[in-house]
């Protein structure tokens, strides 16, 4: 099928919606990519060169950072996007734009990537449409063995330890269905949020309280008013100091569930590492 100019599928929605769906290993000159992840899958998979613009949280690799931005996750510019002639849009779950690129002919794709699971469709499905399967494997073998490794490195001492993470204000927190909670198991640890709660929830301090964690992970920013929050200041976590306060770019490493899962893991284990008095 051959597919009508942009003006033409504006004024035929249902043919848009065909022409958009990019096609597997069909060239994608010009991409915009709408999530940090994303973006990193992309570069990872050899294609950093044909990204041409994306939001404004993807900051790397290399050149990325000076990419026109078209907005963020949640609140990307239709008219940004357009204005870049892109032959492919890859857009995170938050966005509320799909369909209307679609309508304008535009090849979308749009991932929710929660868990481990789904980061490796996620890379699957980026390797079928760059024309890059091989490639996509090799990634997702390297993060397993990455995982191995991080897991390896922890000591013995750590290991079974309960660990509440803690990702915004609310406090929210990664539970254990998420892929931080994934990753949180690999590693031999036992997270307190469990996968009942949902996979990013808004919980109650006075639980973390009464569940007590061994460790305690999150931005430096939350965490600098640990012992101000009613009762947190009895916490063991708190008292020993066992708490990994992640400055932004370490923070953003956690969040991101693309091809650098692994890094991920080896930056938490180096974290627990330099906590007082843990033995390697």
């Amino acid at each position: 099928m051959t597919c009508p100019s942009l003006t033409q599928r504006h004024k035929v929605p249902a043919l848009a919606l065909l022409c958009a769906l990019a096609a597997p290993g069909q060239a994608q000159e010009r991409i915009v990519t709408v999530a940090p992840s994303l973006t990193e899958s992309v570069c990872a998979l050899g294609h950093c060169g044909q990204i041409v613009g994306t939001d404004r949280y993807s900051t790397g690799p290399g050149a990325i950072g000076h990419l026109p931005k078209v907005g963020g996750l949640a609140d990307a510019s239709i008219e940004r996007i357009v204005a870049l002639r892109p032959d492919l849009v890859l857009l995170g779950p938050r966005s509320r734009i799909a369909e209307r690129l679609a309508q304008l002919g535009i090849a979308v794709q749009t991932h929710n990537v929660r868990t481990h699971a789904e980061q490796k469709a996620m890379l699957r499905a980026l390797g079928r449409t760059l024309g890059e399967q091989a490639r996509a494997e090799m990634l997702i073998a390297q993060v397993e063995r990455e995982l191995d490794a991080a897991a390896a490195r922890l000591p013995g001492s750590l290991r079974g330890r309960s660990v509440y993470v803690e990702i915004g204000l609310g406090p929210k927190a990664a539970s254990e269905a998420t892929f931080i909670g994934e990753t949180l198991a690999r590693l031999g640890l036992v997270n307190i949020i469990g996968r009942e709660q949902g996979f990013f929830p808004q919980v109650n301090p006075e639980y973390i309280v009464r569940r007590a964690p061994d460790l305690i992970v999150g931005p430096a920013a939350l965490l600098a008013n640990l012992h101000q929050r009613p009762g947190w200041e009895r916490l063991s976590a708190a008292r020993r100091q066992q708490v990994c306060a992640l400055d932004p770019e370490r923070m953003a490493l956690l969040e991101r569930p693309g091809p650098r899962l692994g890094e991920a893991a080896h930056m938490l284990v180096d974290c627990l590492l330099a906590l007082p008095g843990v033995r390697s």
